[in-house]
């Protein structure tokens, strides 16, 4: 009988995850993760650790599973909140969801899971994994193992597991992954478990609920500074339009080069307590009015501790075509697919999570990879990963990267 080990997390997906499993006939073993011990950042019974610890033993009692805790805070504080402060500081927009998977829940969870035995670890995820055996260009065969959307288009939670590895997956199990929510939920139901009508938790992986500012100033201390609102009409964004460029290379380049922003551009609106707190496209949080449209946040510029903003969600300062990975940035999960310089591949991406796929190319580089959208696309991050796709699998991703 092969073993699994589920990572229960106190909530209705896991719980029907370690369900379909035992039902399946699979010895089951559940683990909850402990990732976080300070609950001053926490927004009061908002997916407090304790309550989803109990609810997770609950729901192992009831299946009559072996179930045990496994403190991952000190792993969880370097790896990935530490991880969080440093991209901040520096102006970028990490997604810590993408990291804790690929650090933490496939990796140092996995790894415990491994030890006790098991043959495979699972997760609550809305995703599905395949297997096709590649001939490979010596002739000879190998197992490919591919991340594929899950069923319910609403719940897809594929882009949040961009990062793992052929190895990664090849251990990984995702029973709810061919199930729509509300099937998930009427399984819970029907087998009685504690968690089935529970709402889901929208914090921070394994954390909770977190108000970010106040998490972030734990560490990043507030500084104040101005805001600047930069007219849709500013000469910079017409300037680039009349160019001609020597090489593809230099063109790419070109449409991925963040605008770059200076206070004579504009007029000050506003004061802000901290550049490194705010993330471009962002509209709440700036405190200033009176404009005939919403600001948003069209560029941070930390080193002067500026905020460059834009009225209304269609102000150039928003859009670019491209974006760009660094080389040492770029992860396939399918090895076997990987382009080399001077390659190219008609894809589709996404820059965040829930966005629609959209139309794209690579173009692959000796410095690195572009991601050319067929359409602008809006608030392209730095620090965010973009995931690339062939119809349902995701088959790589990359960190976007600031290109000057």
């Amino acid at each position: 009988m092969k073993r699994v080990v589920v990572g229960l997390s106190g909530g209705v997906d896991s719980s029907v995850a370690a369900y379909l499993l035992k039902e399946q006939g699979y010895e089951v073993i559940g683990l909850f993760m402990k990732n976080w011990h300070d609950d001053t950042v926490t927004i009061s019974n908002e997916c407090p650790w304790l309550e989803d610890s109990n609810d997770a033993l609950m729901v192992a009692e009831k299946l009559g599973i072996p179930y045990q805790t496994v403190d991952l805070s000190e792993q969880y504080k370097e790896k990935i909140v530490d991880y969080m402060f440093k991209e901040y500081e520096n102006g970028r927009t990490p997604n810590p969801d993408v990291l804790c998977n690929r650090e933490i829940k496939f990796d140092v969870f996995m790894k415990i899971a491994l030890e006790l035995g098991a043959d495979y670890v699972a997760t609550g995820h809305y995703c599905r994994k395949a297997e096709e055996e590649v001939v490979l260009e010596d002739g000879t065969t190998q197992t490919v193992y591919k991340l594929m959307a899950g069923v319910d288009p609403s719940k897809d939670q594929s882009y949040f597991l961009c990062q793992l590895s052929q190895e990664q997956l090849a251990k990984a199990l995702f029973p709810i992954g061919e199930l729509y929510k509300s099937k998930v939920r009427e399984i819970a139901a029907e087998a009685d478990l504690i968690t089935a009508e529970k709402k889901d938790s929208q914090g921070l992986c394994f954390i909770g609920k977190v108000r970010l500012p106040e998490f972030l100033q734990q560490q990043l201390k507030p500084k104040d500074g101005f805001i600047y609102e930069i007219p849709k009409e500013a000469g910079i964004f017409s300037a680039s339009e009349a160019q001609s460029y020597a090489n593809l290379e230099e063109e790419l380049h070109a449409e991925a080069k963040a605008f770059q922003y200076s206070p004579e551009m504009g007029k000050k609106v506003g004061d802000h307590y901290g550049a490194h707190y705010f993330t471009t496209g962002q509209r709440k949080g700036l405190n200033v009015g009176g404009t005939a449209e919403p600001l948003f946040v069209i560029a941070t510029d930390v080193a002067n501790n500026i905020i460059y903003t834009g009225q209304g969600n269609q102000h150039p300062g928003l859009f670019h075509k491209t974006l760009f990975v660094q080389e040492h940035e770029i992860h396939w999960i399918r090895e076997d697919l990987e382009l080399q310089p001077g390659e190219t591949m008609q894809i589709k991406a996404r820059i965040r999570y829930r966005q629609p796929l959209q139309e794209a190319t690579l173009y692959k580089m000796n410095s690195g990879m572009y991601v050319r959208f067929d359409e602008l696309q809006s608030a392209i991050t730095e620090g965010q990963f973009v995931s690339w796709h062939i119809g349902e699998e995701l088959i790589g991703s990359g960190v976007i990267a600031k290109v000057v």
